[in-house]
């Protein structure tokens, strides 16, 4: 992964070198649009300001266009109404990595290229001459499944490596969410004193995801942990720890880290944290495009980071500076 970061770093500072003043005035002035997988979350926020700071330090015009929710059926129309737009690249958080692919292809089929950003469409794997969904250029992400895996860690050392737990997910068929739960089930499979029970889906509805760790809760009184793949589900599974009266009992582990995250962890409703870096992914979104823009090669794959947090470093600067911004 690091070596991703190096290589996207060299493109910034090579593609950055262009921007004298006298080429600047010849050189074309580039619109890329960024389209989250939903306008208000602080992820995407974030990732905004990331970009932002890019497409500044490049002389770029950035579009932010998205839906208010993570949903396929409202994002396909922000994306046809950019397509008409005509910009020159577009980067996409895809809602579905099977729904989006057709809409992504009449990006591309009308010469604009596409990166996508903190999601995917297909396998992710692009650029391979093979498949229905390798047309875009790159994907620029965190590694979901490690981010799974360090989630599991995290957890087991939390429960003293015994116990029940389960995961909160959101829906079969998102990529990020998908990968987190596969990267937890295969780095608990080296736990072979906590047993992982049925994954409980909550459609993003953090009510659902509360009343799902009760339900679980009164089946396996044992419980001790559990892992939020995003954080409505955490935060909703949590709640129910509360309503519970286990607080502190059955731990929770959030991925994601908005600065609600602060008061969570601190109260004890959040044990633990996983947050990604958005603004690095936006960073190098943006400067990915304008790279291929100006005819330089892009890796197809990049990846950024992440930092766990809990109680013991939240005040922390060299931390806190992941919290994301609202």
């Amino acid at each position: 992964m690091k070596k991703f970061v190096i290589a996207l770093a060299a493109i910034a500072i090579g593609a950055s070198s262009f921007l004298t003043p006298a080429v600047a005035q010849d050189q074309k002035k580039f619109t890329i649009a960024l389209i989250p997988g939903l306008t208000t979350d602080a992820f995407y926020i974030t990732m905004r300001k990331g970009a932002q700071a890019a497409a500044d330090a490049l002389g770029v015009d950035l579009v932010f266009q998205g839906a208010p929710d993570f949903n396929p059926v409202t994002q396909v129309p922000v994306l046809d109404a950019v397509i008409a737009r005509k910009p020159d690249a577009i980067l996409i958080a895809p809602t579905d990595k099977t729904q989006l692919i057709e809409p992504l292809r009449k990006a591309n089929d009308a010469g604009i290229p596409v990166i996508t950003v903190d999601t995917f469409i297909g396998t992710g794997v692009y650029q391979t001459g093979s498949g229905d969904a390798d047309f875009p250029l790159a994907y620029i992400a965190s590694d979901n499944i490690l981010g799974g895996e360090i989630a599991a860690r995290a957890l087991a050392k939390s429960i003293g490596d015994t116990g029940k737990v389960y995961v909160s997910n959101v829906k079969p068929g998102i990529s990020t969410t998908d990968q987190r739960e596969e990267g937890f089930k295969k780095e608990m499979a080296n736990h072979p004193n906590i047993t992982v029970l049925d994954t409980q889906y909550n459609d993003d509805d953090a009510n659902k995801a509360a009343s799902q760790l009760q339900s679980v809760f009164a089946r396996n009184p044992d419980l001790v942990g559990v892992f939020g793949a995003n954080l409505f589900s955490a935060l909703g599974a949590a709640n129910g720890v509360q309503q519970a009266g286990q607080t502190g009992k059955i731990k929770v582990v959030a991925f994601d880290a908005p600065t609600s995250i602060v008061d969570n962890i601190n109260s004890g409703l959040v044990d633990l944290a996983i947050a990604q870096h958005p603004a690095e992914i936006g960073y190098y979104g943006v400067v990915s495009a304008y790279a291929h823009l100006t005819g330089q090669s892009i890796p197809t794959l990049i990846g950024t980071g992440f930092t766990v947090i809990d109680k013991s470093n939240v005040t922390d600067p060299d931390v806190a500076k992941f919290i994301y911004s609202d």
